[in-house]
């Protein structure tokens, strides 16, 4: 048990489930069924390639300097934290009362062009009437709730990471 719980072989398990979420949002959710993600999910999204980023050089790289270790741990624990913090929002702007979603907005791509970078994360983070929509479900849950799990999972891993770092300072 303990060969399959080195450093190294969870961030690989890491790497492996990033590509694999983005893989499933991609290929399968958007170009297969034709869903265009909101703004919510575009941002998990992005946190979930950041800690894919991080976890990948940790994994090529295989640091062993556990202040180097620690820190790509940071970056990547930062970009799961972040998706599994957009994924409850989203979550929970799906389960408000009609009369409480909020209404659509003019879209990402807009406010990107038009607005301070800082309100756009503001106008995204207050939510849209398409963020709370429930276009698809499996087994139940919806896109937003299924990468709640997951992310949850992924933050998990995150702690057997830190045990191993720490560990290996002792």
């Amino acid at each position: 048990m303990r060969q399959l719980t080195t450093y190294r072989n969870l961030q690989v398990f890491l790497v492996i489930m990033a590509i694999i979420g983005m893989s499933f949002a991609l290929f399968y959710l958007q170009r297969h069924l034709g869903l265009s993600p909101c703004p919510l999910c575009i941002f998990q999204r992005v946190g979930l390639i950041v800690m894919g980023g991080f976890a990948l050089i940790s994994a090529l790289f295989n640091p062993k300097s556990k202040v180097i270790r620690l820190l790509l741990w940071l970056g990547s624990l930062v970009g799961i934290g972040w998706a599994t913090a957009v994924a409850a929002r989203h979550v929970w702007l799906q389960h408000l009362p009609a009369d409480q979603v909020p209404s659509c907005g003019p879209g990402l791509n807009y406010w990107l062009d038009t607005l301070p970078i800082l309100q756009v994360f503001e106008e995204v983070f207050a939510g849209s009437g398409e963020c709370a929509s429930v276009d698809w479900t499996l087994m139940g849950l919806s896109i937003p709730e299924q990468s709640l799990i997951l992310f949850s999972m992924l933050l998990i891993v995150h702690v057997l990471i830190l045990m191993r770092i720490v560990k290996s300072a002792n």
